[in-house]
């Protein structure tokens, strides 16, 4: 199994990577701020709050994601080619066998989450089991299991929740300034803060889309990386691609989708609605699924 994961050291650093150069921004935005309303207090909150909200979110992501999905867990009686398939390519990667949820969406989709591979979980929509044979089933299963193995669980996570956090105070900061706050504050210290109001306000502004387009970076890379994986576990990359195809052909909407968890579906939720070609490409969160066909196909000659 060693050979599967051969990324797996490389992968948690970069993991942490990440980590690092967000909460850099963290107490870069809030020193910023601090400086700005001149009160070194905000720079402590926005590190404190950062890693709290981390916290919790390592903690309690698989049982929120599943909620908003409206994932259902079932048993072997319940679905028992579906158990056998997830047991015995979790042998195979040498993991734990995940809880296995089916969602009642007729859109062909699966994801993985869990903050570990021994408290991990993959769903898969009811679309999925109705449309896709065995082949093409346990190559979407291998991506998913392969998101486990990759540790991509936790970086999603938290990478979600800091970029929330550094819009939700860059929102702050913007409202505080248009409504006066911080203008009144540069005059009472007879305008020393005003560098730091400038930086401020451009932070707002650019802060949030840079950090949310790293986010989507890291999302389509270990989708790419999954995909490779998941060929290693299953040495079949004809189901991997065999199944995009038929996802890509799908044309069946998701009630339940959100931007907040999208970039964990195994195929972009939102795929086949209008949206302008050049904002897509910026901001889509898998790879596009032609060029994930073409790679898959290209690692079988």
């Amino acid at each position: 199994m060693a050979n599967i994961y051969t990324y797996k050291g490389a992968n948690i650093r970069k993991t942490w990577l990440m980590f690092t150069v967000f909460f850099v921004v963290v107490i870069g935005v809030g020193f910023v701020f601090s400086r700005a309303y001149g009160n070194s207090n905000i720079l402590y909150v926005a590190v404190f709050f950062s890693s709290f909200m981390s916290i919790i979110s390592y903690w309690f992501s698989d049982s929120i994601v599943l909620s908003m999905a409206g994932a259902q867990s079932v048993s072997f009686e319940d679905a028992p080619e579906l158990y056998r398939i997830v047991e015995n390519l979790s042998i195979t990667a040498g993991l734990p066998t995940p809880k296995i949820y089916i969602i009642p969406e007729d859109q062909p989709n699966a994801f993985a989450t869990g903050r570990d591979p021994q408290h991990a979980v993959v769903a898969v929509t009811q679309g999925l089991l109705r449309i896709m044979n065995r082949t093409e089933l346990e190559g979407v299963l291998a991506h998913e299991l392969s998101h486990v193995g990759n540790r991509d669980m936790l970086v999603s996570t938290v990478a979600v929740v800091l970029t929330g956090f550094i819009s939700l105070l860059a929102d702050w900061f913007l409202r505080s300034w248009m409504w006066g706050g911080l203008r009144e504050r540069d005059d009472d210290n007879g305008g020393n803060n005003g560098i730091f109001i400038i930086i401020g306000i451009a932070l707002s502004i650019l802060a949030p889309i840079a950090v949310t387009l790293m986010q989507l970076a890291i999302s389509r890379k270990r989708e790419s990386l999954a995909d490779a994986s998941g060929v290693l576990l299953t040495r079949y990359p004809e189901g991997l691609a065999s199944a995009l195809e038929k996802i890509a052909a799908s044309a069946i909407p998701m009630p339940t989708a959100n931007s907040t968890t999208a970039h964990l579906w195994l195929s972009d939720p939102f795929e086949g609605q209008k949206k302008t070609p050049w904002l897509h490409t910026l901001f889509m969160t898998h790879p596009p699924i032609e060029e994930r066909i073409r790679a898959l196909r290209e690692m079988g000659r």
